[in-house]
């Protein structure tokens, strides 16, 4: 074997161990051909240039890529490299400060090392994509590392918090999750205050600092379900309630999940919950579903939609 040809498959190796937590030797010597005393051999290379490769003995035992000191080269089978040149690309238009540079760099770095066929497939797939990107908010990722470090000790957390109306206020909270949509980020937590479970958003925190108070988990809601209530009904004067005739799937595709709350009621139709500050806003919000629709709740917003109705039948005869 030549030095070129061990080297390869001392890569290959290190592919196999990457792709997934665990390996018999019998399974490694089949993938690269080769004697389970190759595969030993070739582990112990691995190890003298700094992985650290785990060996369990007995009938389930087997090798696995541990965590080491330093970031090691990674090996991306082709799917994987298109995948994530994608999503770096994507990532370059994100809602975290300082994360589209970091993204476009590592973008910058991936394309210097792949071969030229597969950096031909990602600048085709680059040169016929674009992205729109909304007015999304940006939140320092030093927030979030601070939310989810105190997530994982279980330690309440302290900060000031600005309302809608821009009045600042210290909360304390037992942090559960964050959830971010393609504008915002927020955070679901026990408000130690308020006794109950409330959704923060991330931009309109400051001075954000992890105590040394710890907490027990509680039992939560769902957060995801949680917050999409909370950012779509809760900030909102007016909460409408619409049977929408049009199946769920075709109505979530045209309301964002932090806009409305799609629930099935069964016969191809929907009930769609959102909430707003203008009545007539909803109702034009409505009629542009391009569905049929029965209004349930609150009755204002009948005499709203019955109201503009009017107007835009007087508009079309003038």
């Amino acid at each position: 074997m030549t030095v070129e040809g061990t080297t390869e498959r001392v890569l290959r190796l290190l592919e196999l161990l990457q792709r997934r937590p665990s390996w018999t030797a019998a399974e490694l010597a089949a993938e690269l051909d080769v004697t389970d005393r190759c595969v030993r051999r070739d582990v112990e290379r691995l190890r003298a240039l700094g992985y650290p490769v785990h060996a369990t003995a007995g009938v389930g035992g087997g090798y696995r890529l541990g965590a080491g000191t330093r970031l090691p080269p990674l090996l991306l089978d082709d799917g994987e490299a298109i995948a994530t040149a994608v999503s770096l690309r994507l990532a370059a238009g994100g809602t975290v400060a300082g994360a589209g540079e970091a993204a476009l760099r590592a973008l910058t770095k991936l394309d210097q090392v792949m071969p030229p066929r597969l950096r031909a497939e990602v600048r085709a797939v680059r040169g016929a994509t674009d992205t729109l990107v909304g007015p999304g908010v940006e939140v320092d990722p030093e927030l979030l590392v601070t939310l989810a470090r105190a997530r994982r000790d279980t330690v309440r957390v302290r900060f000031r918090y600005a309302g809608r109306h821009g009045d600042e206020r210290e909360r304390t909270v037992e942090p559960v999750r964050m959830v971010a949509t393609s504008h915002r980020w927020y955070l679901m937590a026990w408000d130690v205050d308020r006794d109950d479970w409330r959704v923060f958003r991330l931009d309109r925190m400051r001075d954000v600092t992890a105590t040394t108070w710890h907490f027990r988990p509680r039992e939560h809601p769902d957060p995801v379900a949680h917050v999409q209530r909370s950012t779509a009904e809760a900030p909102y004067r007016h909460l409408a309630r619409v049977r929408v005739h049009a199946p769920p799937g075709r109505v979530r595709e045209l309301i964002p999940p932090q806009v409305g709350r799609i629930e099935d009621d069964g016969d191809g139709r929907c009930v769609l919950v959102a909430g707003g500050d203008d009545l007539d806003w909803l109702a034009v919000h409505i009629v542009r579903l391009g569905f049929a629709a029965e209004i349930l709740d609150p009755p204002e917003l009948r005499d709203a939609a019955a109201q503009l109705a009017r107007r835009l039948a007087a508009l079309a005869r003038a």
